[in-house]
């Protein structure tokens, strides 16, 4: 089943490695691509690295790509599983993660931002690992349903139950972190 909206015979021009429909392909799947990347592995080069690695997996299974339910799909589920091999990798060699450098930007800000930000760290973390996998496909790297549904080897409204229903946890971790 080559993807619907096949976007003028891409798939095939990916088959036969067309540059310029890779091109296309990366151009639109590399921010979310990174979204997804940076919240996992909470550091710009590990990040980076993932997707690449990812894009060449998907470079090497394109005989796959073009049975998904989209491109992106099949690009986020490759990166999915880079993510996990590298946390893996990791945990094995008990390397810690680093944080991303802060911004500039003025100091009280930059407190009262780090503020917030630990406070939705603290309740994202503390929601199970199906609920954080939803939002971070969802939210972050911005698919849609049917692509998250493949991705996540379930149905589209399932995702989309799934989504409402994290959210919701979401919310009254919220609560529970800012004292609310």
């Amino acid at each position: 089943m080559i993807y619907e909206e096949d976007r003028g015979g891409e798939g095939e021009r990916l088959l036969a490695r067309d540059p310029e429909a890779w091109e296309a392909l990366h151009e639109r799947v590399y921010p979310a691509m990174m979204n997804y990347a940076l919240r996992r592995l909470s550091n710009q080069d590990s990040a980076r690295d993932a997707v690449a690695e990812a894009m060449a997996r998907v470079v090497a299974t394109r005989e796959r790509l073009v049975q998904a339910v989209s491109p992106e799909a099949w690009c986020i589920g490759v990166l999915r599983n880079v993510v996990a091999d590298t946390h893996r990798r990791a945990y094995r060699e008990r390397e810690r993660m680093l944080e991303p450098a802060p911004t500039t930007v003025e100091v009280g800000e930059q407190l009262e931002l780090n503020a917030e930000h630990d406070a939705v760290r603290a309740a994202f973390d503390r929601l199970d690992e199906v609920d954080r996998d939803v939002l971070q496909l969802r939210v972050i790297a911005g698919l849609s349903s049917d692509e998250a549904a493949e991705v996540l080897g379930t149905s589209p409204g399932a995702v989309r139950m799934a989504q409402s229903r994290a959210l919701e946890r979401l919310r009254r971790l919220m609560g529970e972190e800012v004292g609310v």
